[in-house]
């Protein structure tokens, strides 16, 4: 006879429907505080190195540099010598700004379309402006995108602490809290993405070196055909390496949020659960991009509806034939680009003065938005990573590592304790000190 418990049993063994919960995850306040700091400090960091404008735009045909690099990467001296002496000037992190914008549109309303090569080729097109910028703007680059790192280190650690705790125990830690905890582990968020990174480049030096070694007339190609083997293995690890820092990137700041160890625990971890269980990290990495894209989506309709609701009504109240509103707001509205705001230009000083207030406005709400995408990401891999950690080390979801000051039980900090999973044929006994877990 069929046990009565059977069904929710099966129900709970389904782990993939709790990605579900990153949407309730991601509109807690606290994580879009968080975000929403990060997104100001990176905004005003680019703004700032912005006033060195060095990107060269066309006049005739507002075409970027960038945009012409991912149409044309081997025609990029054409381009400078056509353009490059009369053209005006932007900035790099505006240049970036819109051109990902637009690319993350498009991606987005693509999949809805299940036009995947179309999402692949945006997706594509993001990469190749990251490296128009390490190639043209290398100085740039690297003090920007050391500050995005910095930034995002600070806030992603402390969403991907909150979700964790959230996801884990039900815990609701405060914005301080959580930020305490990154600060404590920012050497770890910080390492952890460049750790691959600094593997690659060790073991393309090997190769590199023995590129150099091939120069030395007659022994030189003997040398290189002799050690061709290892060079071989080198350039496989550096493809097993590239693969799994791909794959498994978005795991890596849950790991030190879950785990609370160093950089490379984080990322032999999620190293170790992409190449063990591969189609199901793909499985609930589909589902999390398919879920992701219909709560942006439901996001933006709520933006828009806002500001064409308080639009339409200031045309009521105002009155004039809607002049001072025009002066003050002249964005059109639509669902497409609802958060599109201009630079405005009132007549006298009040209607400056407001104009600049409506603009700042918009862009808050501009930010809130973008600050949504970025707690859905760190809270639906947050789940992500608990889940494969399930499936992987057969670790229970409630398992966290906390630190003993936090809890206020110890002066020092103690490693996490597994929680014991009793069966069946166990008999129940007095909890013991030693299996608590802090």
């Amino acid at each position: 006879m069929l046990d009565k418990n059977e069904p929710s049993q099966l129900i709970d063994s389904l782990l993939f429907p709790k990605i579900f919960q990153a949407f309730r995850m991601s509109i807690q306040p606290s994580k879009l505080i968080i975000a929403f700091l990060a997104v100001a400090a990176i905004c005003l960091v680019g703004h700032i190195m912005d006033l060195n404008k060095t990107v060269v735009k066309s006049e005739q045909s507002e075409l970027t540099e960038l945009q012409f690099y991912v149409a044309n990467p081997d025609q990029m001296s054409g381009y400078f010598e056509v353009y490059g002496k009369q053209a005006q000037r932007t900035g790099v992190f505006s240049t970036l700004w819109h051109f990902g914008t637009e690319r993350f549109h498009n991606a987005v309303y693509s999949l809805f379309r299940f036009d995947i090569p179309a999402v692949v080729a945006s997706i594509a097109d993001c990469f190749k402006a990251i490296a128009w910028a390490i190639r043209y703007h290398l100085v740039y680059s690297i003090i920007f995108f050391a500050v995005i790192l910095a930034v995002t280190s600070l806030a992603g650690g402390a969403i991907c602490r909150i979700a964790a705790l959230q996801f884990a125990r039900g815990e609701k830690p405060g914005l301080t809290e959580a930020l305490r905890f990154s600060t404590k582990k920012f050497t770890s968020f910080f390492t952890t993405p460049l750790a691959p990174i600094g593997i690659i480049l060790a073991i393309g030096f090997f190769i590199f070196l023995l590129g150099l070694v091939g120069n030395i007339p007659w022994a030189g190609e003997l040398v290189v055909g002799i050690l061709m083997p290892l060079a071989l293995f080198a350039g496989a690890l550096i493809a097993a390496i590239l693969v799994g820092t791909v794959a498994g990137f978005n795991l890596m700041f849950p790991a030190v949020a879950y785990e609370g160890e160093d950089c490379y625990d984080a990322v032999s971890r999620s190293f170790s659960y992409v190449y063990s269980k591969p189609w199901r990290m793909c499985f609930y990495t589909a589902i999390a991009v398919v879920y992701g894209a219909i709560c942006y989506l439901f996001i933006r309709l709520f933006a828009f509806l806002l500001l064409w609701v308080t639009h339409r009504f200031l045309q009521i109240g105002i009155l004039g034939a809607n002049q001072k509103l025009a002066a003050i707001w002249p964005t059109e509205l639509s669902f497409i680009k609802p958060l599109n705001p201009t630079t405005f230009t009132g007549g006298n000083w009040s209607e400056t003065i407001s104009a600049f207030l409506v603009y700042v406005f918009l862009l808050a709400i501009l930010a809130l938005v973008v600050s949504f995408v970025i707690t859905f990401y760190f809270s639906v891999n947050t789940i992500i990573y608990a889940l494969m950690r399930n499936k992987v080390d057969n670790t229970a979801l409630d398992d966290i590592y906390t630190y003993s000051d936090e809890s206020g039980t110890d002066t020092t900090a103690s490693e996490p304790q597994p929680n014991k999973i009793q069966t069946d044929s166990e008999t129940p006994s007095a909890p013991d000190a030693s299996s608590t877990v802090q």
